[in-house]
């Protein structure tokens, strides 16, 4: 099979029927689950960053995961749904995050939800970033990994969708040791890279129904898109997802790492495209387009180096606090990786000399007063570039 094929599919609600007709229809390209035998057991590494009623389009819905439970388990397989919030990786929190995420639907189905909060080490000896790791032990016990992702713009990386999903191997607080050890977009995104090329599902998929702008992974605002995308290969359905939302390939890190390496091509013409994607193609959808995707490429010259280090100051995206939103409860302060954050006056403050702009903050602030703030010349020049295209 070709590795480039992306299926996409239309889906315009969250029927359970709706659902299960176009889980079939964007899988059969790719030969549906015909790999699936019986008595084999199937992880689904869903987005639950955070405990989001559905509708908020913070995480994988639960319509979708129990539509997928249906069809695995009508080949014989049991299926286990998984994974680890940035927060501490233990049954109290998990629980709440399943509860609030309804996946009682998908226990319904025939699907467990993991209650195995162990800890694993890995070894990757390919890997460019982490060639060793933590990883949660829950997925030990899976013949296969489906991956199972949501559509969100996101604070560090622009895109949150498949290849994006797999940190969430990483438990819980370590994920804010890797956000310190990698405060650079491009090495973060090249860490991701390895934990995909490392796990390999077989089957990545992306819930493209309710996708989330704005100020995302978990305070922007939904929006209809209506289609599922699936692929063997995350970063190709990366490409595809990128552009449906209006992102260049290029500004998604995960992406431009994926192509530097290899492991995908650098545009949606170059793919395998199994359906019609262009009417799903959103007009309008608020990004938060990556700093370093204006930069100028760097040169050995001290001339080039400043050059670069001047541009970087002047695009750099930070966290901002809205003061009139922010409650005080300290979440961003216990995030933090860097510890730059304290609370004054029931306010966050941001120590700017340490910041690392890992939006740590901004992904997990509960009421949304983190936002992404990117300088006038950034917004000025990527508006001329949108105004371009």
């Amino acid at each position: 099979m070709n590795p480039e094929l992306v299926s996409i599919v239309p889906c315009e609600t969250y029927d359970p029927d709706v659902c299960e007709a176009a889980l079939t229809a964007v899988l059969e390209p790719l030969g549906g689950l015909l790999w699936v035998r019986p008595g084999m057991r199937i992880a689904i590494k869903a987005n639950l960053v955070a405990g989001a009623k559905p509708e908020k389009a913070v995480t994988t819905h639960p319509a979708l995961l129990a539509a997928l439970t249906r069809l695995l388990k009508a080949r014989g397989a049991s299926v286990v749904i998984g994974d680890s919030p940035g927060n501490l990786y233990n049954a109290s929190v998990l629980n709440h995050i399943y509860t609030a995420c309804e996946l009682s639907t998908a226990e319904k189905a025939g699907a467990e939800l993991n209650r195995d909060f162990s800890e694993k080490g890995a070894y990757s000896p390919d890997a460019v970033q982490v060639k060793s790791f933590t990883y949660t032990g829950w997925l030990d016990g899976a013949d296969a990994i489906i991956n199972f992702s949501k559509l969100k713009s996101h604070g560090m990386m622009s895109l949150s969708a498949a290849a994006k999903n797999l940190f969430g191997t990483i438990p819980g607080t370590i994920k804010q040791e890797y956000h310190y050890r990698f405060p650079n977009p491009n090495d973060f995104a090249d860490m991701i890279v390895d934990l995909d090329e490392y796990w390999k599902p077989v089957l990545n998929l992306c819930d493209a129904v309710l996708a989330m702008e704005g100020n995302g992974p978990t305070q922007g605002t939904p929006k209809h898109v209506g289609c599922l995308l699936a692929s063997k290969n995350p970063h190709c359905l990366d490409v595809l997802a990128a552009t449906v939302i209006g992102l260049k390939p290029a500004e998604v890190p995960t992406i431009a790492a994926a192509v530097r390496r290899g492991f995908c091509p650098d545009s949606v013409s170059r793919l395998s495209i199994a359906g019609d994607w262009k009417p799903f193609v959103q007009t309008g959808f608020e990004l938060i387009t990556n700093r370093n995707s204006l930069l100028f490429s760097e040169n050995d010259t001290l001339i080039g180096k400043a050059k670069v280090a001047v541009m970087r100051a002047c695009l750099a995206s930070r966290p901002k606090v809205r003061k009139s939103a922010c409650v005080g409860c300290g979440r961003c302060r216990d995030v933090c990786p860097a510890h730059t954050i304290t609370i004054r006056n029931k306010k966050a403050v941001i120590d700017r000399r340490h910041c690392i702009k890992c939006f740590c903050c901004q992904e997990f602030c509960p009421v949304g007063a983190m936002r992404v703030h990117r300088s006038p010349v950034a917004r000025v020049l990527t508006r001329g570039r949108r105004e371009a295209k």
